[in-house]
């Protein structure tokens, strides 16, 4: 049976190195097999603000009610995206602010600390882009984007394991790193086609 892969681009611009590498990504998982779908930050159009928090909801728009869709569908989820000040573009935290809600990514127990994940049974790849080398950004800040999408986001409600594959420095790249950086994002996507 084929592996069920859901890809999101979570860069705003309609083009750029996260996109090239969630499309080498694609071409992996597929060569295996997988069935894969994608959607992209910059065709989703919603309002990124959960106002009240979780004390009032809004209605989804359709984009965010086909990325969850797509989130339940999947066996494996990948997603390609730039770290912009440490952490993720505000507008695909958005996405994560309104989607991931109680009741579909965790719940929260009433009469103690913990929670229940909801998401158990997937598991995930992240493909982060940098300006900042990953060892540099290892040694200075402990690679805080890539711990906030793996542990609080992810392992957090129940998507596990998680492998993060982040590349840089991106704007002085040579096209010879950028070939390799491709490399193991197909490499990383012909595995998640094997699961």
């Amino acid at each position: 049976m084929a592996a069920k892969v859901f890809i999101w681009v979570g860069h705003p611009r309609e083009n750029s190195l996260s996109h090239g590498m969630a499309d080498a990504y694609q071409r992996g998982a597929e060569s295996q097999g997988a069935d894969v779908r994608r959607m992209h930050l910059y065709d989703m159009k919603f309002d990124p603000d959960l106002t009240e928090g979780y004390h009032q909801r809004k209605d989804h728009e359709p984009c965010l009610t086909e990325w969850r869709e797509n989130i339940l569908w999947c066996e494996h989820t990948c997603w390609a995206y730039p770290q912009w000040w440490g952490g993720m573009p505000a507008k695909m935290k958005g996405v994560l602010d309104r989607a991931f809600l109680p009741g579909f990514a965790m719940n929260y127990h009433d009469n103690d600390p913990w929670w229940d994940r909801l998401l158990k049974g997937r598991s995930g790849d992240v493909l982060m882009t940098s300006d900042a080398p990953a060892w540099f950004d290892q040694v200075m800040y402990g690679r805080a984007a890539a711990k906030q999408v793996k542990r609080l986001v992810m392992e957090f409600s129940g998507i596990k394991p998680v492998r993060v594959l982040q590349v840089g420095t991106v704007k002085t790249a040579k096209e010879a790193k950028i070939q390799k950086w491709l490399r193991s994002a197909y490499n990383m996507g012909a595995d998640a086609g094997r699961r």
